[in-house]
């Protein structure tokens, strides 16, 4: 069942909500080499939920550097000229709670639609001007905003202040009709990524 709370991202509060759980931002770690055993990141995000859940708190294995505070500082203006942009208004995103895992999307649009921005430097913009699609580096992310908030749509905004007015927004929408396959990828592999928590927790507390 899933279970949606109206908070912020980034308070206490939206912490508190997350401690133990696999986050859609994360899920590209154990999506990287699937089919094959999991690689060094998703053992090291096991471990980190693990004693998340052993604890119940946050565990000391986040950061925050210079492009993230950017991020967070310039996103309410790549939110503002979305609405302008597509004529609609963007409400908080919350967090979508599915008991082991969750999502917060940046911001829900409508009935049927949720959107995640980045603000990034120039050269990350040129390439995705240049790619005319999103950035395959937040993929996994996306699909898991498909997945956990059961929404029609997600559109993946890039936003760069250094680039000229009309140039610094770049939008792509990722239908759910047409990554039912990649959903059904995330969904195996989430499922095995959550017993290697299992498993984690277990050589931790015999």
């Amino acid at each position: 069942m899933m279970l949606w709370h109206d908070v912020e991202q980034n308070t206490q509060e939206w912490n508190e909500l997350r401690t133990g759980k696999v986050t859609a931002s994360q899920f590209g770690c154990f999506m990287a080499n699937a089919g094959r055993a999991f690689g060094e990141p998703a053992k090291r995000y096991a471990l980190q939920i693990a004693l998340e859940i052993i604890k119940g708190n946050k565990s000391e294995f986040s950061f925050t550097n210079a492009h993230m505070q950017r991020g967070h500082e310039q996103e309410p203006m790549a939110r503002t000229l979305y609405e302008i942009e597509r004529s609609v208004d963007v409400t908080n995103g919350g967090f979508f709670d599915l008991g082991d895992y969750g999502d917060s999307p940046d911001g829900i649009v409508g009935s049927d639609g949720v959107i995640e921005i980045k603000s990034v430097t120039a050269a990350v913009h040129f390439e995705t001007l240049k790619r005319r699609t999103f950035d395959p580096a937040y993929k996994w992310q996306l699909i898991g905003h498909l997945d956990c908030t059961a929404r029609d749509w997600v559109d993946f905004v890039s936003y760069c202040a250094d680039f000229p007015e009309d140039k610094q927004l770049i939008i792509y929408r990722l239908a759910r009709k047409d990554y039912q396959d990649e959903i059904n990828q995330l969904r195996l592999r989430r499922k095995d990524f959550l017993n290697l928590i299992e498993d984690t927790i277990d050589v931790i507390i015999q």
